[in-house]
């Protein structure tokens, strides 16, 4: 069996840990590998992978991949390239957000062959066949941890059946966002179903991701949106647009900061509804 060495240009909090996974040159001990695959999430980490790659191809053969490269995803290897319980069951998306890479490197939906995991982290499940869906939730059932869905659920494609899926399941977690205007008005009709079935923002197990900080954004308009949020029956957790060398101003970065750590979000919510 081939040994391939994964190099990943930043770790994340779903990163692989295991044995041939690393962040770094080879050191003083490499590792006795046949291939190594430079693995790049972020653009604004392309230089440092490009070292990275000069760096180890003295101990075997490199290719570099990864979503900044522009590189179509193939079929999902579980731990691979991402840590243990995360899966991908398909790739793609319905949609053509301006500031998304998604539906320019991996085109329309396609559904994937369903691997084990628990954290569920497709671009957008949503828009996949009932029956697909179906089956993920079948998969889901028999895991080892309680289910979360980390890949931000298009609350515009929100169902009754998904609910009632989602009721059955009673998953850790689950994340919805709230990118454009236009899925404002899905936002209130999407909380009311989930509360009905039970879930609530103060157990911050409904989630929704809420774009901040991107061209012609400002922090009044900013704020409206996480009220909106909350509002509507869903826990926000601010996430901070960033170009493509990965810049940032630190007045955006500051306003992040009370908007994505749980205790001081939730505190929030608990001072707004006395």
């Amino acid at each position: 069996m081939m040994k391939i060495a994964r190099v990943f240009a930043r770790k994340t909090s779903q990163s692989p840990g295991d044995e041939l996974a690393f962040y770094d040159v080879p050191g003083l001990f490499p590792p006795e590998v046949d291939e190594v695959h430079i693995s790049v999430t972020f653009t604004y980490d392309l230089f440092k992978a490009e070292y990275l790659a000069r760096e180890w191809k003295r101990i075997a053969p490199v290719k570099t991949g990864g979503p900044a490269t522009g590189m179509k995803g193939e079929e999902f290897v579980p731990g691979m390239y991402l840590k243990k319980g995360i899966t991908i069951t398909s790739r793609g998306c319905i949609r053509r957000c301006w500031f998304c890479s998604v539906w320019k490197r991996e085109g329309p939906i396609r559904e994937l062959e369903i691997k084990d995991g628990w954290i569920v982290q497709d671009d957008n499940l949503l828009a996949c066949s009932d029956s697909h869906i179906k089956q993920v939730f079948e998969m889901l059932k028999r895991q080892p941890h309680r289910a979360e869905f980390r890949g931000g659920l298009d609350v515009r494609l929100l169902k009754e059946w998904h609910v009632e899926l989602l009721a059955e399941l009673k998953p850790k977690r689950i994340y919805f966002s709230y990118d454009l205007p236009e899925e404002f008005d899905f936002l209130n009709p999407a909380g009311k179903m989930l509360q009905e079935v039970g879930f609530t923002k103060s157990s911050c197990s409904l989630r929704c991701y809420v774009l901040i900080g991107f061209p012609g954004d400002t922090l009044e308009q900013a704020e409206i949106r996480m009220w909106q949020v909350i509002d509507a029956g869903f826990f926000p957790m601010a996430m901070l647009y960033r170009n493509e060398k990965g810049e940032t101003s630190p007045q955006w970065r500051k306003y992040q900061s009370g908007w994505v750590r749980p205790i001081i979000v939730g505190a929030k919510i608990k001072e707004h509804a006395t």
